[in-house]
């Protein structure tokens, strides 16, 4: 008998396990009382993690600045060893003054609900260039880009690294079971016996395309697979990982129970293309996975303007795969030939190499994003897209529009008209009926929700957050939400956007009218007061107002009157769907 070829070593050879003992965990716990404390962001808790379980082994901690700088340029630790991504921790400047933070601080982590999970011990303090890093990176500076706008968020500039000592593993109350530490994930491949193990990993929902791929490369390589979905901040538009955990739920009932095996990754992508994706082959091989696929365009960016960041997978793979153990599977592009019934490479179809089968005709192109549009509209879905399982959870989270929660979001200078606009279609949604209404008008939230914030670019920010928590809230939960805020700044308005669009639509509408005829207007006095210096940071006069780009609808009041505008919005929303016929 053949002996057992061993389990895949660890990157770097060794698992690193940062979770002390229990003992121990409770003594660093009474004397993390004293330290300083930090709240972390939901991207900080997945690298906490990963770095505790062991995943980003060979890491011990946040990275360093000499390890950083090595990983930004040369896509390597300082001691040599591939490593593609910066793992780092990054905090506001006020928290390094107010704490007095040097090289031989401590710091504990929390959690939002306030457990400490860990202690950083710090040995490295820098402001980056985050410029440098953007371009290293992304190939890009445009905000556009999710990972670059990450970067570019003013209130977390300076990074520390350091050291981590885990006291506890963020706890979590859904999908426990497919919540695998690396060393429980390599335990279980162990007892069923797997030694060659696919592992894919994706933040979309699987399909019968997904299937086909999968079942054929398993075949190929005589091996098992590990489906491997991120559940951390994963891509704009992506469906909602408690959505998309019970897809994958009904999708494995089409795969042989002993080939596939369904895991869930806290892992916050990047979007940093063929960086990322090598990235994911590491963490992988930490898992205990023998073979990586990389899809077409995996873990690629959006398109950016002035990006130079095209995405060469195979390139950078075919160099550094002899400094892996785990095995990349770079995947091209499928699309589903009606008259063979199948799905197939595009190169195979176009220059006929199909088996020496000929006629395979012309492919249709498979697409998520057409699938939850054909959802929102009530059309049918063509049965080689997916299964009927999958697509009845998918209606739950994408209902015909008519039935779908939705915020509609104006913005624009003050004077603009969007609260008169805001409170007409307001009234006019109400009188309809069919869904609750809530507006949310600006003067309003700021004296019930935000009455003690300031007008500073933060403060602004913090109140937009709020909004767009609230709406968020309202949307999921299949009601209308109406926001009338100035919302000047590119960014919040785009995060409000994310959340929302994670359960429901966000209709964003710009409110254009002119600054002139704005300031004509001024029924409170404001620009009188801001021309004269007694209000300062007034939005279109001593502060910016950055305008939308491609808002859902232009409205300009100096052209309309507010009926007829209204009327603007209510027709969009009957075009689209949202308005029972």
């Amino acid at each position: 008998m053949t002996p057992q070829k061993p389990q895949i070593e660890p990157y770097g050879g060794e698992l690193c396990n940062l979770v002390l003992p229990q003992d121990a965990a409770e003594k660093l716990k009474q004397e993390a009382a004293n330290y300083p404390s930090v709240t972390l962001t939901q991207r900080q808790v997945c690298d906490l993690e990963l770095l505790m379980n062991g995943a980003y082994s060979p890491l011990k901690g946040f990275m360093r600045q000499d390890e950083y700088d090595s990983v930004v340029d040369n896509m390597r630790l300082p001691d040599g060893l591939l490593w593609p991504m910066p793992v780092t921790f990054d905090v506001p400047e006020a928290f390094i003054n107010k704490h007095d933070i040097n090289s031989s601080s401590k710091i504990a982590l929390q959690d939002g609900e306030g457990f400490m999970l860990a202690v950083l011990s710090v040995e490295s303090i820098w402001t980056p260039d985050k410029e440098r890093e953007a371009h290293k990176i992304y190939g890009t500076d445009s905000s556009e880009h999710p990972g670059v706008c990450y970067l570019k968020e003013k209130t977390h500039p300076v990074y520390i690294g350091g050291a981590i000592q885990g006291v506890q593993l963020p706890e979590y109350y859904v999908f426990e079971s497919y919540r695998r530490s690396p060393i429980k994930q390599r335990e279980l491949l162990a007892k069923k016996g797997w030694r060659q193990v696919i592992a894919f990993q994706t933040s979309k929902v699987i399909h019968r395309l997904h299937r086909e791929l999968l079942l054929n490369i398993a075949k190929e390589h005589q091996a098992h697979v590990l489906i491997h979905p991120t559940i951390g901040s994963t891509k704009p538009g992506d469906t909602h990982y408690y959505t998309r955990v019970h897809c994958y739920e009904a999708a494995m009932k089409y795969f042989p129970e002993q080939i596939a095996m369904l895991s869930i990754m806290p892992l916050s992508m990047r979007m940093a293309g063929a960086r990322e994706a090598l990235w994911y082959g590491i963490i992988h091989q930490n898992y205990g996975c023998t073979h990586f696929i990389v899809g077409p365009n995996h873990a690629s960016p959006p398109q950016t303007e002035n990006a130079d960041c095209s995405y060469d997978a195979q390139k950078l793979i075919t160099e550094h795969q002899q400094e892996l153990d785990i095995k990349m599977i770079p995947v091209e592009e499928h699309q589903y030939f009606p008259e063979r019934e199948s799905f197939l490479p595009i190169s195979k179809a176009v220059s006929g190499n199909n088996g020496g089968k000929k006629g395979v005709g012309k492919g249709l192109r498979f697409s998520e994003t057409k699938i939850r549009k054909d959802l929102h509209e009530n059309k049918p879905i063509p049965d080689w897209c997916s299964f009927p399982e999958v697509l009845e959870v998918m209606k739950k989270a994408y209902p015909p529009r008519s039935k779908q929660g939705f915020t509609l979001f104006f913005t624009g200078l003050s004077g603009s008209g969007k609260s008169t606009l805001a409170k007409i279609v307001n009234a006019q949604l109400i009188e309809q009926g069919g869904r609750p209404v809530t507006l949310l008008d600006g003067d309003v939230v700021r004296l019930n929700l935000s009455s003690e914030l300031g007008f500073s670019k933060e403060h602004r920010d913090l109140n937009i957050r709020r909004i767009g928590f609230v709406a968020n809230e309202i949307t999921k939960n299949y009601g209308v939400a109406i926001c009338a805020p100035i919302a000047p700044y590119a960014k919040s308005r785009r995060d409000v956007r994310e959340l929302i669009e994670q359960h429901g639509t966000f209709i964003e509408i710009y409110v254009s009218t002119p600054l002139e005829v704005c300031e004509a207007r001024d029924r409170k006095g404001l620009y009188a007061k801001a021309r004269k210096g007694i209000i300062p940071e007034f939005t279109g006069i001593s502060d910016p107002y950055e305008a939308p780009i491609n808002p859902e609808l232009d409205i300009d009041t100096s052209k309309m009157s507010p009926l007829e505008a209204s009327q603007e919005v209510i027709l969009y929303l009957f075009q689209k769907g949202f308005l029972d016929e």
